[in-house]
This record gives C-alpha cells, structure tokens and sequence, in this order.
C-alpha cells in the first residue's frame, strides 16, 4: 500500500510525487495547508510545528520517522485488536468499527478524497466513488481475517449489491434479527439501497451505528466516519 510507504525523504523545493501524501497528513492532523503537490516554505512550516508537537527534530524535512508519526491514525487502525478467540463475527466488525471511530478518518482534499478514501476504497478516490459501503466492508474484511472464517457476503463498494449478496446468502433480514456487527441499509424503494453503516447496539426503537461518508446530520455524502443513533424507519439489515 504506497500510502504507508514513504518513498525518499521530502523538503522544501519538492514538487508532486508523494507531497500531496504528506499534505493530506498535515491537514488531517490539524497542521493545515493547501494540497497542491507543492512542498514550499507553507508545507515547511507545517511540518516543522508537526515536528514540535511530537518531539521531533523540528527541521521541516519529512524522514521515516515524521512519516510514521504522521500517519500513525492509520497505521493504528490496521493493527489486529486483541481478541480472545471467543467473540462471534460480528463482535470483531464492532471492535474494528471502534477502532477506526477513534482516529476520526475522514476526507481532505475535496469531495470522497484523501488516504482514508483510498484506504476504504482500493486506491480509489473522486466524487463519484461514495465511501460508506467501502467502509463497512474494510471493517468486516478485518474481522473474517483476525477470525480465520470467509467473507459471509461479497464485499462491494455499493449498497444495493451488498443487499443482493446478502439475499443471496440468505442474510437480508429485518431489525429483529440485526445485531451488533450487522450492516443496516438505508432504503430509497424496494431495490434501491443509498447508504450503509454497521450496528454497534440494536433497541426496540432505535440504534446505534458507526459509518463512513456520513456527517452529524447523517448525510450519506457526508465526509467523515462517525458514530449515530437512527430509528428503523426505511432500514433494511445484513446479518453479519
């Protein structure tokens, strides 16, 4: 994954290539400056106050170890939570959910893009590629891989061949039969699914989610990954 590797180091004068990672990184870590491929005396400054703040040579070049400070939200949600070999399936997608939730990942850059979106998406990124399901999918890849057992459904970067798959394999069920670990599937008309998420608590009346490309409006082009309470109204459900 070219995202965690740093190539050779950056400074100022450096144009394009990797500068744009690294612009990405800054914003994300509340240093912000304009990602335009660019590392000029902007780039510099922020990464001299980024050095700073984590105890680094304060000297505006980006070495492997200003790299690995900077992308350490991501490197942290890869690692295998600690498991005890006991928890079901969709126990670990929830663990996983929580884990991503805790470094708040989320675009920069413009609309679906940024190294969230290509983590969730496979390099893919632009307005048209929505990441929710992307999302939901990185969280359950993780969770069949921590516990040794296939994919219960066919991953898929869209909603309404999530709800297919889960037809399919005869996981599409109603609320009753949703717990935690289970996606839920925002419904537009009887074949038409729009947004997705994973159910962290299931309630008689409403639930509790973690989702990507959402907002705290529940926006399905939103532009984080947030936790939310919805109600069941429109809402479909893979059991995972």
């Amino acid at each position: 994954m070219s995202d965690l590797i740093l190539t050779k180091p950056l400074k100022r004068g450096d144009k394009k290539g990797q500068v744009r990672l690294i612009q990405e990184w800054l914003s994300l870590r509340d240093e912000q400056v304009a990602i335009d491929g660019d590392f000029g005396p902007a780039t510099e400054a922020a990464v001299k106050s980024f050095q700073n703040g984590q105890g680094l040579t304060a000297n505006g070049i980006v070495d492997n170890a200003t790299f690995a400070h900077l992308i350490s939200p991501m490197t942290d949600v890869l690692k295998p939570i600690t498991s005890t070999g006991g928890e079901t399936l969709g126990e670990l997608v929830v663990a996983y959910a929580k884990q991503h939730l805790a470094q708040h990942p989320r675009e920069v850059g413009g609309q679906n893009r940024g190294p969230w979106v290509r983590l969730y998406m496979e390099g893919n990124e632009g307005q048209q590629w929505a990441w929710c399901a992307g999302f939901t999918c990185f969280c359950l890849k993780q969770a069949c891989e921590l516990k040794g057992v296939p994919l219960p459904i066919n991953p898929s970067f869209s909603c309404d061949s999530l709800a297919s798959s889960a037809k399919v394999n005869n996981r599409f069920v109603t609320k009753d039969k949703a717990g935690p670990g289970s996606f839920f599937l925002v419904r537009n008309t009887a074949t038409d699914w729009t947004h997705t998420g994973i159910v962290i608590e299931s309630y008689a009346e409403i639930f509790r989610s973690i989702e990507g490309n959402t907002n705290d409006e529940g926006s399905r082009e939103g532009y984080e990954v947030c936790a939310r309470t919805r109600g069941y109204k429109k809402m479909d459900f893979v059991k995972i």
